[in-house]
């Protein structure tokens, strides 16, 4: 079907170093139609699914993409854009036909992919701080690195089933895909529709016998809370990962217990970077209630941390991490380019050792209540050390003399009252980092990519209580 891709494609129009977008829901015709442009010497752009028309018709324009292969369905929103007049070819609702202009296509495209190295391959968008979409473009050298890596590090092999469990347009589905394609190994497409249902993933995990599992800390929590995940047995697993967010710690302990040879990776890296730090799980120190640490450089990166005076962080110092290397991106699409300047994550880390590091959290959440600076993070791991706490996620509502530090929390079982929260806190927190506010709620909510919705809890945060 790649090949039918491609052809599709080559009807089209388009040539080497085309954008070609991918605007079709997770399935084998979507990765068919990655590979398609791929091996026209074109680069791919996923976009998410559930986007409005005006979003996907934003990533169109922005990157002006030379064809996008979609549904008819969504094909016939476009129409309706300022990206109406960029060229289509639709999958049909069985997901088997490949239609230019309305008509089947030939197999085969002529020739093959004349891309090198440094060229470019795909272009996820993330969103920019301005509102508007950032296009992260990556190269044939930049995906191989991590990939490359990626295989080596968990001994991937031609008989390994990974989960897909991550959208497309979403970094951690490199792995997914293209450590599997490297090896010959099966890949596994977690439905849409079961991605955030604890039960069926876990049949899903059991039922194709997955070896390799990768997702965000979230979904775990998920699968072990509410899908029996910790009384499978066997486990078909011989490697977990996990990446995207903080694990908070007493899961990640739990994991551990309950199957001690298992390993477990915790992996870091911003989308600009793919991976390029990891660390593998061993014994953790009964009295840690930070999440594990990110661990050292990977895939012939180096990452180090710099300290608000602009010195490199010794050992014990907190500094934003900053990554230079292989996996780094090219820059952001329509942006002067990367070039070899390194590349500063956002991200506060804490420098355990010579090679290792602790995440502290994001720069941009660094807030600020009554002329203190405050990392959620830390509020967070304090709040999550508590039994009756399962999730927490703290941010900053109201302004000036009415600001508030706010907790919005998932229980275990009866939620604790705000004094005992607060007695815990106080313990072990300094006084200015004591929650102020506590919301409870069923879960936290999400984005596509399963991250904490922070936006959504800093709006229910500065609405007043009914």
């Amino acid at each position: 079907m790649a090949d039918e891709a491609a052809a599709a494609l080559e009807n089209a129009g388009v040539k080497p170093g085309d954008r070609v977008g991918v605007w079709l829901d997770k399935s084998a015709g979507a990765v068919a139609a990655m590979q398609g442009a791929l091996r026209l010497g074109a680069a791919y752009v996923p976009i998410d699914p559930q986007s409005p028309g005006v979003r996907a018709a934003a990533i169109i324009t922005d990157c002006a993409m030379a064809c996008v292969v979609t549904t008819p369905e969504r094909s016939a929103r476009l129409a309706e854009t300022d990206a109406a007049d960029c060229r289509r070819v639709t999958l049909d609702d069985s997901g088997d036909e490949l239609r230019f202009n309305g008509e089947p296509v030939r197999t085969g495209p002529e020739g093959t992919s004349s891309a090198t190295p440094n060229d470019l391959a795909y272009i996820l968008y993330t969103s920019g701080s301005t509102g508007k979409p950032k296009g992260v473009s990556i190269s044939h050298r930049n995906a191989l690195a991590f990939v490359d890596w990626a295989v080596a590090f968990v001994d991937a092999r031609a008989d390994d089933r990974f989960s897909n469990h991550a959208p497309f347009h979403f970094d951690l589905s490199v792995l997914d895909l293209y450590a599997a394609f490297s090896v010959g190994a099966c890949v596994c497409i977690v439905p849409e529709g079961s991605a955030y249902a604890p039960s069926l993933l876990v049949q899903f995990l059991t039922g194709e016998r997955i070896t390799i599992w990768y997702s965000v800390p979230s979904v775990l929590v998920l699968m072990m809370e509410q899908g029996d995940l910790l009384q499978v047995e066997p486990l078909p697993l011989r490697h977990l990962l996990f990446a995207g967010e903080p694990f908070p710690i007493q899961y990640v302990r739990t994991l551990r217990g309950r199957w001690p040879a298992l390993p477990m990776h915790n992996l870091y890296g911003p989308t600009e970077t793919n991976v390029c730090t990891a660390l593998t799980v061993g014994d953790i120190d009964p009295e840690r209630t930070r999440p594990v640490p990110i661990g050292k450089a990977t895939c012939g990166d180096r990452v180090w941390a710099v300290t608000d005076a602009g010195a490199e962080a010794e050992v014990g110092q907190e500094g934003e991490l900053w990554v230079s290397g292989p996996t780094v991106m090219l820059g952001y699409w329509g942006h002067p380019p990367q070039g070899d300047r390194p590349y500063p994550t956002g991200d506060l880390v804490r420098r355990i050792d010579d090679e290792n590091f602790d995440y502290v959290g994001r720069r941009d959440q660094m807030l600020k209540v009554r002329g203190h600076r405050i990392e959620a993070g830390e509020v967070e791991a304090c709040l999550l050390a508590h039994p009756g706490v399962r999730e927490a996620a703290v941010v900053v509502g109201g302004q000036g003399l009415k600001v508030k530090l706010f907790a919005f929390l998932v229980a275990t079982g009866e939620p604790p009252g705000i004094i005992a929260l607060k007695t815990h806190c106080a313990a072990r927190l300094p006084r200015s980092m004591i929650i102020d506010a506590v919301r409870w709620l069923p879960q936290l909510p999400r984005t596509r990519n399963g991250k904490v919705d922070r936006l959504e809890l800093q709006q229910l945060a500065n609405q007043p209580r009914e």
